[in-house]
C-alpha cells in the first residue's frame, strides 16, 4: 500500500481556509483531516477530538519535550498550535492523504520536513479590509485579540509567495471548485 501524501492549506484568520478545506473532506474520498493540537479554549460547537485535540500548556510542553510533534508554534503567550507525528503517521499509513489547516509557519515547515510529498496552498483573503470585515463580522474576538489577528494577517500575507499555490478566496463557490481542482491535480 502506497502512503498518502499532506496538502497544507493556509491562510490568515478569516481568509475562509477552514471552509475550503471542510468542502474538500466533504467532497472528495482518500483525505482526511489532520486533527491539531491546541491549548486555546474550546469555541462553541466545537468538539475535542474532532476539531482540535484541547490540552494544556503543560501537557504541549511535554509533547515538545518528548519531540511528538512534526511542527508546532506559540502563536500567542501560552497559547500553542501542532501537529502530532502520530496523526500523520495514523493517517498516511493506510493510504489516505492528509489535509491540513495550519497557520503559515507550520506550513512552510511541514513542506520542509516532506518536500515533494507535501503541496503548500496559501489562501488569500481578497484584502486586507475585507478580511478584517470577517473577523468582525464572525463576534468571536475580543477587540485586542483582533487586533493581534489584523496584525499577523498582515505579516501572514507577505510570506504567500513561499507556498506552492495561492489560491485567492474573492468568490467563495469559485475557491470551493480551484481547491479541488489543486487537491486533484496534486495526488494524481
Amino acid at each position: 500500500m502506497t502512503k498518502g501524501k499532506l496538502i497544507v492549506f493556509s491562510a490568515p484568520s478569516g481568509a475562509g481556509k477552514t471552509t475550503l478545506v471542510k468542502h474538500a473532506l466533504e467532497t472528495m474520498e482518500n483525505i482526511q483531516f489532520s486533527i491539531s493540537c491546541t491549548t486555546r479554549e474550546k469555541r462553541d460547537g466545537e468538539e475535542h477530538g474532532k476539531d482540535y485535540y484541547y490540552i494544556t500548556p503543560e501537557e504541549f510542553k511535554s509533547k515538545i519535550s518528548n519531540d511528538e510533534f512534526v511542527e508546532y508554534e506559540e502563536v500567542y503567550t501560552n497559547n500553542f498550535y501542532g501537529t502530532l507525528k502520530s496523526e500523520v503517521e495514523r493517517i498516511t499509513k493506510d493510504g489516505n492523504s492528509v489535509i491540513f489547516d495550519i497557520d503559515v509557519v507550520g506550513a512552510l515547515n511541514i513542506k520542509k520536513i516532506y518536500g515533494d510529498e507535501c503541496l503548500t496552498v496559501f489562501v488569500n483573503p481578497p484584502s486586507l479590509e475585507i478580511l478584517k470585515e470577517r473577523l468582525i463580522s464572525r463576534n468571536t474576538e475580543s477587540e485586542d485579540k483582533l487586533k493581534q489577528r489584523i496584525d499577523k494577517a498582515g505579516i501572514e500575507m507577505e510570506t504567500a509567495p513561499k507556498f506552492d499555490i495561492i489560491l485567492l478566496n474573492d468568490d467563495l463557490e469559485t475557491a470551493k471548485e480551484e481547491t479541488l481542482k489543486i487537491i486533484e491535480n496534486f495526488l494524481k
